[in-house]
């Protein structure tokens, strides 16, 4: 069996991206979480044969734990393992009482 055959990046990107405690998906600080396709990427998502890596940037005040047990239901079964891979935190308006902004080092700094 080829691996990551049958595996849908689209269909876990959307799935990761619709759950409350996460921003967006996030590529890592090189863009090295991806999936290659014919003729696109699916940043954020990366499926190799040993591991699926998800990358995520997700609200404050979600913690590592809720993120990455919501990420792994979302991803569904899977025969390898997945990790989950925090690459940024952002703060609501609310929380802070002025504008969104983003950890340092982040995408926004």
């Amino acid at each position: 069996m080829t691996p990551g055959a049958g595996i849908d990046p689209d269909r876990i990107a959307a799935a990761v991206q619709a759950l409350a405690p996460v921003a967006g998906l996030h590529s890592g600080r090189f863009g090295e979480i991806a999936t290659y396709l014919p003729g696109r990427r699916v940043p954020g998502v990366r499926i190799r044969a040993h591991e699926i890596t998800i990358g995520v940037t997700i609200h404050y005040p979600a913690t590592t734990t809720q993120v990455g047990a919501a990420v792994r239901a979302a991803v569904g079964p899977a025969d390898r393992p997945v990790a989950v891979r925090i690459g940024d935190v952002v703060f609501a308006a609310t929380d802070l009482g002025t504008t969104a902004v983003s950890a340092p080092g982040g995408e926004n700094s």
